[in-house]
Protein backbone atom coordinates (compact mmCIF):
# COMPACT_ATOMS: atom_id res chain seq x y z
CA UNK A 1 0.00 0.00 0.00
CA UNK A 2 1.28 3.25 -0.93
CA UNK A 3 2.98 5.58 1.76
CA UNK A 4 0.94 8.26 0.45
CA UNK A 5 -2.07 6.58 1.89
CA UNK A 6 -0.68 6.06 5.32
CA UNK A 7 -2.36 6.63 8.56
CA UNK A 8 -1.24 9.70 9.12
CA UNK A 9 -1.50 11.41 5.96
CA UNK A 10 -5.28 10.31 5.49
CA UNK A 11 -6.21 11.28 9.20
CA UNK A 12 -4.65 14.97 8.78
CA UNK A 13 -6.95 15.62 5.48
CA UNK A 14 -9.82 14.36 7.41
CA UNK A 15 -9.21 16.46 10.14
CA UNK A 16 -8.39 19.46 7.88
CA UNK A 17 -10.99 21.46 8.92
CA UNK A 18 -14.04 22.15 6.12
CA UNK A 19 -13.14 18.52 4.43
CA UNK A 20 -16.25 16.73 5.01
CA UNK A 21 -16.41 13.14 3.61
CA UNK A 22 -17.70 14.10 0.47
CA UNK A 23 -14.95 16.36 -0.41
CA UNK A 24 -12.38 14.29 1.61
CA UNK A 25 -13.42 11.48 -1.36
CA UNK A 26 -13.58 13.63 -4.33
CA UNK A 27 -9.76 15.02 -3.38
CA UNK A 28 -8.46 11.42 -3.29
CA UNK A 29 -10.64 10.70 -6.37
CA UNK A 30 -8.78 13.58 -8.15
CA UNK A 31 -5.46 13.25 -6.96
CA UNK A 32 -5.34 9.63 -6.19
CA UNK A 33 -3.96 9.53 -2.95
CA UNK A 34 -4.25 11.65 0.42
CA UNK A 35 -0.52 12.83 0.09
CA UNK A 36 -1.15 14.20 -2.63
CA UNK A 37 -4.20 15.60 -1.83
CA UNK A 38 -2.71 17.01 1.40
CA UNK A 39 -0.33 18.80 -1.14
CA UNK A 40 -3.44 20.20 -2.98
CA UNK A 41 -5.52 21.53 -0.80
CA UNK A 42 -4.04 25.02 -0.17
CA UNK A 43 -4.89 25.76 -3.37
CA UNK A 44 -8.56 26.29 -2.44
CA UNK A 45 -9.50 29.34 -2.07
CA UNK A 46 -12.63 31.28 -0.69
CA UNK A 47 -14.63 34.23 -3.07
CA UNK A 48 -12.84 36.69 -1.07
CA UNK A 49 -9.46 35.07 -1.51
CA UNK A 50 -8.52 33.47 1.86
CA UNK A 51 -7.79 30.04 2.12
CA UNK A 52 -10.68 27.67 2.34
CA UNK A 53 -8.91 25.00 3.99
CA UNK A 54 -7.12 24.54 7.42
CA UNK A 55 -4.83 21.40 7.65
CA UNK A 56 -3.97 20.38 11.03
CA UNK A 57 -0.24 20.65 12.55
CA UNK A 58 1.17 17.20 11.86
CA UNK A 59 2.05 16.62 15.25
CA UNK A 60 -1.60 17.00 16.41
CA UNK A 61 -2.29 13.81 14.14
CA UNK A 62 0.65 12.15 15.28
CA UNK A 63 -0.51 12.92 18.73
CA UNK A 64 -4.07 11.70 18.32
CA UNK A 65 -3.09 8.67 17.33
CA UNK A 66 -0.85 8.18 20.20
CA UNK A 67 -3.31 8.68 22.34
CA UNK A 68 -5.90 6.28 20.85
CA UNK A 69 -3.47 3.90 20.82
CA UNK A 70 -2.20 4.35 24.70
CA UNK A 71 -6.06 4.20 24.86
CA UNK A 72 -6.18 0.38 23.78
CA UNK A 73 -8.37 2.04 20.47
CA UNK A 74 -7.40 1.62 16.86
CA UNK A 75 -8.02 4.21 14.02
CA UNK A 76 -9.56 2.07 11.15
CA UNK A 77 -9.19 3.90 7.64
CA UNK A 78 -11.97 2.71 4.76
CA UNK A 79 -9.61 1.14 2.82
CA UNK A 80 -8.66 -1.14 5.64
CA UNK A 81 -9.22 -4.73 6.21
CA UNK A 82 -10.87 -4.35 9.50
CA UNK A 83 -13.28 -1.55 8.20
CA UNK A 84 -16.76 -3.08 8.16
CA UNK A 85 -17.67 -3.75 4.88
CA UNK A 86 -21.56 -2.44 4.24
CA UNK A 87 -20.42 0.57 6.07
CA UNK A 88 -17.87 1.25 3.46
CA UNK A 89 -20.51 1.31 0.69
CA UNK A 90 -22.32 3.64 1.90
CA UNK A 91 -22.28 7.45 -0.26
CA UNK A 92 -19.63 8.40 1.27
CA UNK A 93 -18.54 6.58 4.35
CA UNK A 94 -16.68 8.08 7.29
CA UNK A 95 -12.81 8.56 6.01
CA UNK A 96 -11.50 6.79 9.47
CA UNK A 97 -13.85 5.24 12.10
CA UNK A 98 -11.95 4.95 16.21
CA UNK A 99 -12.66 1.54 17.56
CA UNK A 100 -12.03 0.06 20.60
CA UNK A 101 -13.08 -3.73 22.41
CA UNK A 102 -14.22 -6.73 20.14
CA UNK A 103 -13.45 -5.94 16.50
CA UNK A 104 -14.51 -9.46 15.30
CA UNK A 105 -17.99 -8.38 15.87
CA UNK A 106 -17.42 -5.60 12.83
CA UNK A 107 -17.21 -9.49 10.49
CA UNK A 108 -21.03 -10.81 11.85
CA UNK A 109 -24.41 -9.70 10.71
CA UNK A 110 -25.47 -6.75 11.93
CA UNK A 111 -29.12 -5.49 13.53
CA UNK A 112 -29.76 -1.62 14.53
CA UNK A 113 -32.54 -0.93 17.28
CA UNK A 114 -32.92 2.47 18.33
CA UNK A 115 -35.92 4.62 19.65
CA UNK A 116 -36.66 6.93 22.44
CA UNK A 117 -35.17 8.12 25.22
CA UNK A 118 -38.30 8.65 27.65
CA UNK A 119 -39.14 4.95 26.80
CA UNK A 120 -42.37 3.04 28.51
CA UNK A 121 -41.84 -0.27 30.44
CA UNK A 122 -43.59 -1.74 27.80
CA UNK A 123 -40.98 -0.28 25.30
CA UNK A 124 -38.01 -1.37 27.30
CA UNK A 125 -39.16 -4.62 27.88
CA UNK A 126 -39.58 -5.21 23.90
CA UNK A 127 -36.27 -3.62 23.28
CA UNK A 128 -34.91 -6.40 25.50
CA UNK A 129 -36.87 -9.38 24.54
CA UNK A 130 -35.68 -8.20 20.75
CA UNK A 131 -32.00 -7.39 21.59
CA UNK A 132 -31.61 -11.13 22.91
CA UNK A 133 -33.96 -13.09 20.28
CA UNK A 134 -31.49 -11.98 17.70
CA UNK A 135 -28.51 -12.01 19.73
CA UNK A 136 -29.45 -16.13 19.86
CA UNK A 137 -29.46 -15.87 16.26
CA UNK A 138 -26.11 -14.89 15.76
CA UNK A 139 -26.80 -11.00 14.88
CA UNK A 140 -24.58 -8.09 16.83
CA UNK A 141 -27.33 -5.81 18.20
CA UNK A 142 -26.24 -1.87 17.39
CA UNK A 143 -27.45 0.99 18.82
CA UNK A 144 -26.35 4.67 20.25
CA UNK A 145 -26.21 4.28 23.95
CA UNK A 146 -28.46 6.56 25.04
CA UNK A 147 -30.95 6.21 27.72
CA UNK A 148 -34.15 4.10 27.54
CA UNK A 149 -34.23 1.89 24.19
CA UNK A 150 -31.05 2.00 23.34
CA UNK A 151 -29.66 1.03 26.27
CA UNK A 152 -32.11 -1.54 27.43
CA UNK A 153 -31.19 -3.23 23.62
CA UNK A 154 -27.40 -2.86 24.98
CA UNK A 155 -27.95 -5.14 27.80
CA UNK A 156 -29.67 -7.53 26.46
CA UNK A 157 -27.03 -8.05 23.91
CA UNK A 158 -24.32 -8.13 25.80
CA UNK A 159 -23.54 -11.52 26.06
CA UNK A 160 -23.93 -12.38 22.90
CA UNK A 161 -22.46 -9.16 21.15
CA UNK A 162 -23.66 -5.85 20.52
CA UNK A 163 -21.82 -2.17 19.39
CA UNK A 164 -22.14 1.01 20.50
CA UNK A 165 -21.93 4.17 18.03
CA UNK A 166 -20.45 7.30 20.07
CA UNK A 167 -21.23 11.07 18.74
CA UNK A 168 -18.40 12.07 21.00
CA UNK A 169 -15.28 10.38 20.86
CA UNK A 170 -14.64 6.24 22.10
CA UNK A 171 -13.64 7.55 25.50
CA UNK A 172 -16.38 10.15 25.76
CA UNK A 173 -19.40 8.57 27.85
CA UNK A 174 -22.59 10.00 26.95
CA UNK A 175 -24.74 10.21 28.84
CA UNK A 176 -22.58 9.28 32.36
CA UNK A 177 -25.14 7.28 33.76
CA UNK A 178 -23.84 4.91 31.54
CA UNK A 179 -20.49 4.30 32.62
CA UNK A 180 -21.39 1.04 33.50
CA UNK A 181 -22.60 -0.22 30.24
CA UNK A 182 -19.84 1.70 28.06
CA UNK A 183 -16.97 -0.46 30.49
CA UNK A 184 -18.76 -3.53 29.98
CA UNK A 185 -19.52 -3.04 25.86
CA UNK A 186 -15.88 -2.01 25.64
CA UNK A 187 -14.57 -5.09 27.55
CA UNK A 188 -16.73 -7.86 25.32
CA UNK A 189 -18.73 -5.64 22.85
CA UNK A 190 -17.45 -2.60 20.47
CA UNK A 191 -17.59 0.87 20.64
CA UNK A 192 -17.13 3.02 17.60
CA UNK A 193 -16.76 6.58 16.55
CA UNK A 194 -15.87 8.55 13.66
CA UNK A 195 -14.62 11.57 16.08
CA UNK A 196 -11.56 12.45 17.63
CA UNK A 197 -10.40 10.61 20.84
CA UNK A 198 -11.44 13.03 23.61
CA UNK A 199 -14.23 14.80 21.22
CA UNK A 200 -17.33 15.41 23.37
CA UNK A 201 -20.82 15.58 21.83
CA UNK A 202 -22.34 18.60 20.00
CA UNK A 203 -25.56 18.12 18.81
CA UNK A 204 -24.39 17.71 15.15
CA UNK A 205 -22.33 14.62 15.87
CA UNK A 206 -26.06 12.82 16.76
CA UNK A 207 -27.00 12.67 13.12
CA UNK A 208 -23.42 11.74 12.32
CA UNK A 209 -23.98 8.83 14.81
CA UNK A 210 -27.17 7.72 13.66
CA UNK A 211 -25.85 7.51 9.91
CA UNK A 212 -23.40 5.11 11.06
CA UNK A 213 -25.65 2.95 13.46
CA UNK A 214 -27.72 2.56 9.62
CA UNK A 215 -24.64 2.18 7.75
CA UNK A 216 -23.44 -0.76 9.86
CA UNK A 217 -26.42 -2.90 9.67
CA UNK A 218 -28.90 -4.83 7.91
CA UNK A 219 -31.80 -3.31 8.51
CA UNK A 220 -32.71 -1.01 11.90
CA UNK A 221 -35.58 -1.24 13.88
CA UNK A 222 -37.53 1.26 15.40
CA UNK A 223 -39.20 0.58 18.60
CA UNK A 224 -40.56 3.50 20.12
CA UNK A 225 -40.28 7.17 18.92
CA UNK A 226 -42.26 10.50 18.56
CA UNK A 227 -42.56 11.78 15.52
CA UNK A 228 -39.36 14.30 14.36
CA UNK A 229 -37.18 12.39 16.65
CA UNK A 230 -33.57 10.91 15.69
CA UNK A 231 -34.76 7.28 15.81
CA UNK A 232 -37.01 8.30 12.80
CA UNK A 233 -33.54 10.25 11.28
CA UNK A 234 -32.08 6.99 11.84
CA UNK A 235 -34.67 5.47 9.63
CA UNK A 236 -34.54 8.08 6.97
CA UNK A 237 -30.71 7.03 6.84
CA UNK A 238 -31.04 3.43 6.16
CA UNK A 239 -33.90 4.23 3.67
CA UNK A 240 -31.11 6.26 1.99
CA UNK A 241 -28.79 3.41 2.09
CA UNK A 242 -31.11 0.21 0.93
CA UNK A 243 -31.24 -1.33 4.10
CA UNK A 244 -34.58 -2.41 5.62
CA UNK A 245 -36.71 -0.38 8.01
CA UNK A 246 -38.56 -2.49 10.52
CA UNK A 247 -40.94 -0.68 13.37
CA UNK A 248 -43.19 -2.30 16.31
CA UNK A 249 -46.39 -0.85 16.13
CA UNK A 250 -47.52 0.78 19.25
CA UNK A 251 -50.86 1.94 20.94
CA UNK A 252 -51.96 5.74 19.03
CA UNK A 253 -53.15 7.12 22.48
CA UNK A 254 -49.05 7.08 22.78
CA UNK A 255 -47.23 9.42 21.29
CA UNK A 256 -44.12 7.18 21.40
CA UNK A 257 -45.59 5.09 19.36
CA UNK A 258 -45.98 8.22 16.26
CA UNK A 259 -42.92 7.35 14.68
CA UNK A 260 -42.90 3.17 14.18
CA UNK A 261 -46.72 3.59 13.10
CA UNK A 262 -45.98 6.54 10.82
CA UNK A 263 -43.17 4.13 9.00
CA UNK A 264 -45.28 1.07 9.22
CA UNK A 265 -48.18 3.20 6.83
CA UNK A 266 -44.96 4.13 4.79
CA UNK A 267 -44.05 0.53 4.02
CA UNK A 268 -42.06 -0.27 6.72
CA UNK A 269 -42.01 -3.65 7.86
CA UNK A 270 -43.58 -4.58 10.80
CA UNK A 271 -42.41 -6.66 13.29
CA UNK A 272 -43.06 -7.82 16.67
CA UNK A 273 -40.49 -10.45 17.36
CA UNK A 274 -36.91 -11.63 16.49
CA UNK A 275 -38.39 -14.02 14.18
CA UNK A 276 -39.93 -11.28 12.54
CA UNK A 277 -36.65 -9.70 11.57
CA UNK A 278 -34.67 -12.54 10.78
CA UNK A 279 -37.38 -13.32 8.12
CA UNK A 280 -36.94 -9.33 6.79
CA UNK A 281 -33.52 -9.57 6.46
CA UNK A 282 -33.49 -13.29 4.51
CA UNK A 283 -31.31 -12.51 1.28
CA UNK A 284 -30.26 -9.00 2.60
CA UNK A 285 -26.59 -10.35 2.51
CA UNK A 286 -23.82 -8.20 3.53
CA UNK A 287 -23.69 -5.00 0.72
CA UNK A 288 -20.92 -6.20 -2.03
CA UNK A 289 -18.86 -3.78 -3.78
CA UNK A 290 -17.04 -5.62 -6.63
CA UNK A 291 -14.30 -3.09 -7.37
CA UNK A 292 -13.59 -3.22 -3.76
CA UNK A 293 -12.23 -0.76 -0.55
CA UNK A 294 -9.26 -0.23 -3.07
CA UNK A 295 -11.53 2.32 -5.28
CA UNK A 296 -11.38 4.81 -1.71
CA UNK A 297 -7.69 5.14 -2.11
CA UNK A 298 -5.41 3.14 -4.22
CA UNK A 299 -7.13 3.45 -7.39
CA UNK A 300 -5.71 5.56 -10.16
CA UNK A 301 -7.26 9.46 -10.20
CA UNK A 302 -11.08 9.60 -11.63
CA UNK A 303 -10.16 11.97 -14.91
CA UNK A 304 -13.64 12.91 -16.24
CA UNK A 305 -14.46 13.93 -19.61
CA UNK A 306 -14.66 17.81 -20.78
CA UNK A 307 -18.71 16.74 -21.75
CA UNK A 308 -19.01 15.34 -18.22
CA UNK A 309 -17.58 18.38 -16.86
CA UNK A 310 -19.49 20.60 -18.16
CA UNK A 311 -22.35 18.05 -17.91
CA UNK A 312 -22.08 19.03 -14.41
CA UNK A 313 -21.50 22.85 -14.23
CA UNK A 314 -24.79 23.28 -16.38
CA UNK A 315 -26.71 21.85 -13.63
CA UNK A 316 -25.26 23.98 -10.55
CA UNK A 317 -26.65 27.23 -10.19
CA UNK A 318 -26.35 29.48 -6.98
CA UNK A 319 -28.86 27.60 -5.44
CA UNK A 320 -26.70 24.71 -3.50
CA UNK A 321 -27.58 21.33 -4.52
CA UNK A 322 -27.00 17.86 -2.62
CA UNK A 323 -24.45 15.31 -4.48
CA UNK A 324 -27.52 12.68 -4.66
CA UNK A 325 -29.45 15.19 -6.50
CA UNK A 326 -26.89 15.41 -9.03
CA UNK A 327 -25.84 11.90 -8.87
CA UNK A 328 -29.87 11.09 -9.56
CA UNK A 329 -30.15 13.63 -12.45
CA UNK A 330 -26.56 12.00 -13.85
CA UNK A 331 -26.86 8.58 -13.08
CA UNK A 332 -23.25 9.41 -12.14
CA UNK A 333 -21.63 7.66 -9.58
CA UNK A 334 -20.68 9.96 -6.69
CA UNK A 335 -17.39 9.92 -6.63
CA UNK A 336 -17.09 10.73 -9.95
CA UNK A 337 -19.27 13.41 -9.19
CA UNK A 338 -17.26 14.69 -5.94
CA UNK A 339 -14.28 14.72 -8.05
CA UNK A 340 -15.86 17.02 -10.56
CA UNK A 341 -16.88 19.30 -7.64
CA UNK A 342 -13.60 19.50 -6.72
CA UNK A 343 -11.90 20.21 -9.95
CA UNK A 344 -14.51 22.91 -10.99
CA UNK A 345 -13.54 24.25 -7.09
CA UNK A 346 -9.86 24.34 -8.09
CA UNK A 347 -10.73 26.32 -10.84
CA UNK A 348 -13.26 28.81 -9.01
CA UNK A 349 -16.25 27.85 -10.58
CA UNK A 350 -18.15 26.06 -7.69
CA UNK A 351 -18.33 25.88 -4.26
CA UNK A 352 -18.63 22.72 -1.88
CA UNK A 353 -21.13 23.87 1.19
CA UNK A 354 -21.82 21.91 4.42
CA UNK A 355 -24.42 19.11 4.12
CA UNK A 356 -23.17 17.44 0.81
CA UNK A 357 -24.14 20.81 -1.00
CA UNK A 358 -22.74 22.74 -4.07
CA UNK A 359 -23.80 25.55 -5.55
CA UNK A 360 -21.89 27.56 -8.93
CA UNK A 361 -19.78 30.59 -8.34
CA UNK A 362 -21.36 34.27 -9.93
Amino acid sequence: MSKNNDLVHWLRLARTEGIGPVTFFGLLAKFGDAKTALDAVPRFNTKSGAQKYRIPALEDIQNEIAATQQFGGKMLRVIDDEYPNNLAQIAPPPPVISVIGNLSLLQKPMVGIVGARNASAIGIRIARVLSAGLGAMGYVVVSGLARGIDGAAHKAALSTGTIAVLAGGIDHIYPAEHAELYHNIKEIGLVVSENALNAEVTARDFPRRNRIISGLCSGVIITEAEEKSGSLITARFALEQNREVMAVPGSPLDPRAAGPNGLIKQGAHLVTNAADVHACLQGFGRVAEPEGKGIYGNAAPIEASANTIKQIEVLLSPTPISIDELCEITSLPWRTIAAIIVELELEGRAVMTSGNRVSSVR
